[in-house]
Protein backbone atom coordinates (compact mmCIF):
# COMPACT_ATOMS: atom_id res chain seq x y z
CA UNK A 1 0.00 0.00 0.00
CA UNK A 2 2.43 2.35 1.04
CA UNK A 3 4.71 1.43 -2.85
CA UNK A 4 1.26 2.51 -4.39
CA UNK A 5 0.79 5.89 -1.97
CA UNK A 6 4.39 6.66 -3.25
CA UNK A 7 3.60 6.17 -7.07
CA UNK A 8 1.09 8.38 -6.93
CA UNK A 9 2.11 11.01 -4.72
CA UNK A 10 5.14 11.01 -7.60
CA UNK A 11 2.84 11.26 -10.44
CA UNK A 12 1.24 14.38 -8.45
CA UNK A 13 4.40 15.75 -8.17
CA UNK A 14 5.36 15.39 -12.04
CA UNK A 15 1.85 16.78 -13.06
CA UNK A 16 2.38 20.04 -11.86
CA UNK A 17 6.01 19.76 -12.44
CA UNK A 18 6.34 18.96 -16.49
CA UNK A 19 3.33 21.06 -16.55
CA UNK A 20 4.85 24.10 -14.82
CA UNK A 21 8.76 23.64 -17.21
CA UNK A 22 6.34 23.65 -20.36
CA UNK A 23 4.67 26.26 -19.34
CA UNK A 24 7.15 28.41 -18.35
CA UNK A 25 9.34 27.70 -21.13
CA UNK A 26 6.31 28.81 -23.21
CA UNK A 27 5.43 31.85 -21.90
CA UNK A 28 9.01 32.85 -22.21
CA UNK A 29 9.13 32.10 -25.78
CA UNK A 30 5.75 33.50 -26.93
CA UNK A 31 6.92 36.70 -24.46
CA UNK A 32 10.00 37.26 -26.60
CA UNK A 33 8.12 36.87 -30.01
CA UNK A 34 5.94 39.43 -28.56
CA UNK A 35 8.32 42.00 -27.50
CA UNK A 36 10.32 41.18 -31.23
CA UNK A 37 6.73 42.27 -33.04
CA UNK A 38 6.38 45.36 -31.65
CA UNK A 39 9.96 45.99 -31.34
CA UNK A 40 10.14 45.69 -35.36
CA UNK A 41 6.15 47.29 -35.71
CA UNK A 42 5.18 49.67 -33.17
CA UNK A 43 2.07 50.60 -34.29
CA UNK A 44 0.94 47.21 -34.06
CA UNK A 45 1.63 46.79 -30.76
CA UNK A 46 -1.98 46.68 -29.22
CA UNK A 47 -2.62 43.88 -31.56
CA UNK A 48 0.15 42.14 -30.45
CA UNK A 49 -0.66 42.47 -26.54
CA UNK A 50 -4.14 41.87 -26.80
CA UNK A 51 -3.06 38.49 -28.16
CA UNK A 52 -0.23 37.58 -26.27
CA UNK A 53 -2.72 38.20 -22.87
CA UNK A 54 -5.17 35.70 -24.80
CA UNK A 55 -2.22 33.07 -25.51
CA UNK A 56 -0.94 33.73 -21.93
CA UNK A 57 -4.58 32.92 -20.44
CA UNK A 58 -4.35 29.63 -22.47
CA UNK A 59 -0.96 28.20 -21.66
CA UNK A 60 -1.92 29.19 -17.67
CA UNK A 61 -4.86 26.26 -18.19
CA UNK A 62 -2.32 23.53 -18.79
CA UNK A 63 -1.01 24.46 -15.33
CA UNK A 64 -4.59 24.44 -13.55
CA UNK A 65 -5.40 20.97 -15.34
CA UNK A 66 -2.09 19.81 -14.02
CA UNK A 67 -2.90 21.00 -10.42
CA UNK A 68 -6.27 19.14 -10.81
CA UNK A 69 -4.54 16.18 -11.75
CA UNK A 70 -2.79 16.15 -8.69
CA UNK A 71 -5.57 16.86 -6.30
CA UNK A 72 -7.38 14.13 -7.99
CA UNK A 73 -4.27 11.82 -7.35
CA UNK A 74 -3.69 12.77 -3.91
CA UNK A 75 -7.69 12.65 -3.39
CA UNK A 76 -7.00 8.50 -4.11
CA UNK A 77 -4.49 8.29 -1.38
CA UNK A 78 -7.05 7.72 0.92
Amino acid sequence: MEAAMGTIALGAGLAVSIGGVGVGIGMGIAGGRAFEAIARQPEVGGDVRTLLFITLAFLETVIIYGLLIAFMLVGNIG
